[in-house]
């Protein structure tokens, strides 16, 4: 996973700031004026279906007031006495007369109730062989033929005197309508008594009605007439059709509205009418209804194809303005490498943050190139020094030689004073000779204290005492070596050597916590008259100042020397961190 991450997220800065320009902004971006567009297209979809539908419902409504229209003309023709006369005595007047009267009641009524709708003709019938039309025809009217019509069959009244014929074949009025069936009303004209004393069809061309529709819509829209059952009535455009898996759609969700046919890309609206079990079905194509929407998707995708070209290759320029000073600061790093930090940024071509990051680029290059130097000097003063010590180191071990030859001697002679002072001074020589260690055991710092000791007994005639004081626990903890040593030499010769009496050097050591506390104690002359002149040394001593570096260099803050001064003498305390050495718990246990 780590490996492909790698692959896939790039490895330079210039392009890292490029990818991320890209999918932090440009991507949700685009992503957002796609589903904004989206959102649009649903909308207006929904809002121009719903006007589709509202257009239906319109339709709807304007074909329910055909049929109660209808149903207003039968009741007029029942209530109208010219027609009951004509009907009922038809021998009154002649046949050209009764013709005549009637075609006026059917002109009337054309005006009265059908002016928006030319397209309903009517057809009476008398009980005694006579026939009147709103239309000319073409041929002679055969009675038995019209009266035989199954649409006045009582039987299919159930119990009324009238009843509609959705699908009435049109086989009467095809000189003056082209549509092969008619939405028609068949009736009964009934006196007081019920009885019938002629016959009504009102018929209704609903292919002229719904071209007509056609014909006024401004988009490329069909309308169609589907019974329930998926039958074909009529199209306002001749010769379409809708397929089954549309009927089958509209008739499995009658309480829909639309949706969309992806066969034909075409947007369907249908509205039921339950009075008719038809439906009313208006087809509108998705090419046609999003022109303008399609036409202004290309403008918008082009203009953000532009834009989003140009948004990158202005993001690769800043991008690379951001790191082309980088990329150079990293070149001018590596050739600061290859030539040992000898190289300097030009400060003038940058401005900026740049120009403070070359500046201090070019400080640490400085203070990098002092530090060398420092350091390349502090080398040589050390090989130096390091030098110096090994030959320092020839005369000490001469020395030591010798004082093994002296030792020999006054063993052999019998000198037991030189003998043991031979042995101290060997123990001295040998601790100074061995620089591997900085810290050794109180126990062998005490021992070397006890050869010097010895040794400036004898020097001064045994005129000081010099007593330890000390817990078992804590001979094995850490001390610089010949630290007290120096103390020790310092009491002697600034304290004790000008008292008159007998002298005496108290050595004491304990713990308190976590720290050793050493304290050397004299009763000489103090410090006033201690300080005073002396006689000048042929070689320079160890004083407390060299003491104090030693600490500082070996415990930081933790080391502390004090030199306290009372009237009997001086007391030098040493303050050191307590560390316990190994043999601590293998030789002495607690």
């Amino acid at each position: 996973m780590s490996q492909l991450l790698r692959v896939l997220i790039p490895q330079k800065l210039k392009y890292r700031l490029f990818t991320a320009f890209v999918c932090l902004i440009l991507l949700p971006f685009g992503a957002l004026n796609i589903y904004n567009y989206q959102r649009i297209e649903t909308l207006v979809q929904k809002k121009i279906s719903q006007q589709s539908h509202y257009q239906l419902e319109q339709m709807y409504r304007t074909l329910e007031d055909q049929i109660s229209i209808a149903f207003k003309t039968l009741l007029f023709l029942k209530q109208d006495d010219t027609v009951k006369s004509v009907l009922l005595h038809p021998e009154q007047r002649n046949q050209l007369e009764n013709k005549r009267l009637m075609e006026n009641i059917f002109k009337n009524l054309n005006n009265s109730f059908f002016l928006y709708n030319p397209s309903v003709y009517f057809m009476i019938l008398d009980l005694s062989e006579s026939a009147y039309t709103s239309y000319p025809p073409k041929d002679s009217l055969v009675y038995s033929d019209l009266r035989g019509n199954p649409g006045f069959d009582r039987g299919q009244m159930n119990n009324s005197s009238y009843h509609w014929v959705p699908n009435d074949a049109n086989y009467v009025l095809r000189d003056v309508s082209t549509s092969a069936y008619l939405l028609s009303l068949y009736a009964y004209l009934e006196d007081a008594r019920n009885q019938p004393y002629g016959m009504a069809r009102i018929s209704i061309d609903y292919t002229y009605w719904l071209r007509s529709i056609h014909k006024q819509s401004d988009l490329e829209q069909q309308y169609f007439l589907i019974t329930r059952s998926g039958e074909d009535i009529s199209q306002s455009v001749p010769g379409s059709q809708l397929s089954e898996k549309v009927k089958a759609g509209f008739a499995g969700q009658p309480g829909q509205q639309y949706f969309i046919d992806k066969d034909s890309n075409a947007l369907i609206n249908y509205i039921y009418v339950e009075s008719l079990d038809w439906y009313i079905v208006n087809r509108i194509p998705l090419s046609v209804l999003f022109v303008e929407i399609e036409g202004l998707k290309q403008q918008y995708f082009i203009t953000f194809l532009v834009l989003t070209s140009i948004f990158l290759m202005m993001t690769f320029v800043i991008a690379t303005t951001i790191t082309r000073p980088l990329s150079h600061l990293q070149n001018k790093m590596k050739a600061a490498v290859q030539k040992s930090l000898k190289i300097r940024l030009p400060e003038h071509k940058f401005s900026g943050e740049i120009l403070d990051l070359t500046r201090t680029f070019n400080t640490m290059l400085d203070d990098t190139h002092l530090l060398i130097q420092k350091l390349k000097a502090e080398e040589r003063q050390k090989e130096a020094v390091h030098f110096q010590m090994l030959l320092a180191q020839t005369n000490p071990h001469f020395l030591l030689n010798t004082l093994n030859t002296i030792k020999w001697i006054a063993i052999r002679e019998h000198n037991e004073d030189i003998t043991n002072m031979t042995l101290s001074l060997g123990k001295l020589l040998e601790a100074s000779l061995n620089t591997d260690k900085d810290l050794i055991h109180l126990k062998d710092e005490i021992e070397l204290v006890e050869a010097y000791v010895h040794i400036q007994q004898v020097r001064y005639a045994h005129k000081f005492d010099c007593t330890f004081t000390y817990d078992e626990d804590i001979l094995y903890a850490l001390v610089p070596k010949l630290s007290l040593q120096p103390l020790v030499e310092n009491a002697i010769i600034h304290g004790i050597s000008r008292l008159p009496g007998h002298g005496l050097i108290e050595l004491n050591v304990r713990r308190e916590e976590h720290r050793l506390i050493v304290e050397i104690r004299d009763n000489g002359v103090g410090m006033e008259q201690g300080g005073g002149p002396k006689a000048p040394r042929k070689r320079p001593g160890i004083g407390l100042s060299n003491i104090q570096e030693r600490l500082r260099l070996l415990f930081r803050e933790e080391g502390l020397l004090e030199v306290l001064s009372t009237s009997e003498g001086v007391t030098v305390r040493l303050t050191l961190p307590l560390l316990m050495s190994t043999p601590y718990g293998n030789e002495h246990p607690a």
